[in-house]
């Protein structure tokens, strides 16, 4: 029986480095929020987005693992263009994405462990830990370690839950809201934007299923594939889910104002919470919030660097024996640049970033459809019918919305 558990703990991967870069800003910040400013009301709206959501981040894995190739080497198959536009988002992004998930993780650690309260340093700190995690154990630790962040994130968080059910005083109301004012429209488009992940992330599932299937220790077909995807999405639904919960319980109705430093707003939210939930609930609050935070760190910090890799390969038809290496260098370096000389411009970066992430999520939901329904996909795993008008139900609604907000500036 042990070793059954065992073997199947083992098969799983991709799926749970997925819950680990989704569940971050998304859910440590603004599933908080939506539960402090809108108590239970925007749950529709999370359980929407990743119904939405859904067929396109599975494709990830399922085209990886039934072709063999990535996402990108078939976006190549539909030409250069795709691949491109790729790359230039990509690169437009992926520095703010990462200076966004280290800062944060940086004011936790500072609450946490102490030593000094400047988030610069505290980010220089994380980064080399993250980046010389990947440098000696690569795809492989990465994969062990996430096993135990997601166990540990869900523990503390789901005690931490508990305990504020319990002492809440507050009286739930489940009723729905739908956002109207300008600024509450523009939380929700944030919300969702980054609600589980941004699209582009199906991109990595891809990689990290190839990665996952040259373990020869285990079977990673694309039935298993599949099912590992479903445990990581469904987890980081019930984990934001949670967080909202957690928001709505603790925060709603506290009038309370955040802070946009990083120290300053994790020390709010970790105040915000032991102060109803009691000081004996700070370590399963605060172990919950760092582990959020460094799983997003340290699965984009792998992520990015490997999609550019292997965009570059395809576009230029070589391979670079070294370009991991270079491509992770330089979003290390990057992101301390960043946040050492644009701190006080990272709302709007942030802003930004998360916008693209919307809008651009039309242009993923579709490419990928294509090429899940493309000739290159072996009949088998095509899409049935239930999961082509699935896909269809959200490229309508990814696009609607895209159009709501842009109408709405």
């Amino acid at each position: 029986m042990i070793a059954k558990r065992t073997h199947w703990l083992h098969k799983l991967g991709p799926g749970l480095l997925f819950a680990g870069a989704a569940i971050g800003v998304s859910h440590l910040v603004q599933s908080t929020r939506a539960g402090a400013d809108f108590g239970f009301g925007l749950i529709w709206a999370l359980v929407l987005i990743h119904i939405v959501k859904y067929p396109f981040f599975q494709i990830g894995p399922r085209y990886a693992t039934a072709t063999g190739e990535s996402l990108l080497d078939g976006y190549k198959k539909l030409g250069n263009g795709v691949l491109v536009a790729y790359f230039i988002l990509n690169l437009a992004t992926m520095f703010t994405i990462q200076a966004a998930v280290t800062i944060v993780t940086a004011g936790l650690a500072a609450n946490l462990f102490g030593i000094t309260t400047n988030p610069v340093i505290w980010s220089s700190i994380i980064t080399v830990i993250c980046f010389a995690l990947l440098v000696i154990g690569k795809y492989k630790l990465l994969d062990s370690l996430m096993k135990l962040i997601i166990i540990t994130l869900t523990i503390s968080t789901i005690i931490a839950l508990i305990v504020a059910s319990i002492n809440s005083q507050t009286t739930i109301n489940y009723a729905q809201i739908l956002p109207k004012g300008t600024v509450e429209v523009g939380f929700l488009i944030a919300f969702l934007g980054w609600m589980p992940a941004p699209l582009d992330v199906s991109i990595w599932q891809s990689l990290w299923a190839i990665e996952k299937q040259k373990d020869k220790t285990c079977e990673f077909n694309t039935q298993q594939a599949i099912f590992d995807f479903n445990i990581g999405f469904i987890g980081a639904l019930i984990i934001g889910i949670f967080f909202v919960a957690l928001g709505a319980l603790v925060m709603y109705h506290t009038n309370e104002t955040f802070s946009n430093s990083a120290v300053v707003f994790s020390q709010q939210l970790i105040n915000l919470y032991t102060k109803t939930l009691g000081d004996g609930m700070y370590i399963f609050i605060a172990a919950a919030a760092f582990t959020t935070m460094f799983s997003t760190t340290i699965t984009t910090l792998d992520a990015s660097p490997r999609a550019m890799t292997k965009t570059i390969e395809l576009l230029t038809n070589n391979n670079f024996k070294h370009a991991y290496w270079f491509w992770i260098s330089f979003l290390a370096i990057g992101t301390i640049a960043i946040l050492l000389f644009f701190m006080s411009e990272m709302g709007v970066l942030i802003k930004i970033a998360t916008v693209l992430s919307f809008l651009t999520a039309p242009f993923f939901a579709i490419i990928n459809f294509i090429l899940i329904s493309g000739k290159n996909t072996p009949q088998a795993w095509r899409p049935t019918l239930q999961f082509k008008v699935l896909s269809y139900i959200g490229i309508v609604f990814l696009i609607g919305f895209s159009g709501w907000y842009l109408s709405s500036l």
